[in-house]
């Protein structure tokens, strides 16, 4: 085993060990203020649906988030208390966490928009805008990734090509092909965990391509309807440049016949 691998070993078993000890419940506050929203100055990969290269200034006003993403254990306490809906599970594919031995805290997927939307009102919450889920994702950060270095499995959760875990010939998931414990790579600046990585995360907003041209102007809320919700922050089963600051992922709030196995969410206030 190479030096990397047994790094990748002792994280898998630390993060484990550690999982017990997370409060997904938890919240920071996000101080109001400006930031340099999309397209970072050193990109030049970016979409054009993420503004000019150098980023756009957008100002946000104060906000609490979620350190972590919320767990499979919490979501549970949310359908027993007949608040929400039991999403697909896995049972029905073997990439959803609710009901699959061992993943209590792992980060509840498979969730439909709804699914999230009534979780984070079950609890006197709200999803984030996507301008706020920016914001705190970068901390402070202008940067395509908020570690300055590439995207890779000492810092996410993802595909990074590189890594190898105990699914052998897989990349997904840092070679174990599914989500982690939430919380199993080091926080950002702000104390927050997974915002890059393990899932994508639903956010409050319908889709628009002058999305962030809106945000700018003082709308945060972006179009009233639309036909995609935005996610953000990449997966266990996404290439690195899918977990860049400012990529801007897109699903219908539906899943249908889909399942949204990379999809979860966080709540804020």
């Amino acid at each position: 085993m190479n030096q990397f691998n047994t790094m990748l070993l002792l994280l898998t078993i630390f993060g484990t060990l550690c999982s017990p000890l997370v409060h997904a419940s938890d919240m920071v506050t996000i101080p109001k203020g400006p930031f340099l929203m999309g397209c970072s100055v050193d990109d030049p990969s970016c979409d054009a649906d993420e503004g000019p290269r150098g980023g756009t200034e957008v100002q946000v006003p104060e906000f609490q988030i979620d350190t972590h993403e919320v767990t499979v254990q919490e979501y549970m306490q949310c359908i027993k208390a007949g608040k929400c809906n039991r999403p697909k599970d896995h049972q029905r594919n073997k990439y959803c966490n609710i009901g699959a031995p061992g993943r209590d805290n792992h980060p509840a997927n498979c969730v439909d928009w709804q699914d999230a939307v009534d979780y984070c009102k079950y609890k006197g919450k709200r999803l984030p805008t996507e301008a706020e889920w920016e914001k705190a994702a970068r901390g402070n950060t202008t940067s395509r990734y908020p570690w300055v270095e590439k995207a890779s499995c000492r810092f996410a959760i993802l595909d990074d090509k590189v890594a190898s875990g105990s699914v052998p010939n897989e990349g997904d998931g840092c070679g174990e092909d599914h989500t982690w414990p939430v919380g199993s790579r080091g926080p950002n600046i702000f104390k927050l965990y997974d915002m890059h990585g393990n899932v994508g995360e639903w956010t409050a907003n319908w889709y628009a391509k002058d999305g962030i041209a809106r945000y700018a102007a003082g709308n945060l809320q972006g179009p009233e309807n639309g036909r995609q919700r935005v996610v953000r922050g990449g997966s266990w089963d996404e290439d690195p440049p899918n977990l860049r600051s400012s990529f801007r992922n897109v699903k219908p709030p539906v899943s249908g016949d889909s399942v949204y196995g990379s999809i979860g969410f966080r709540c804020a206030r």
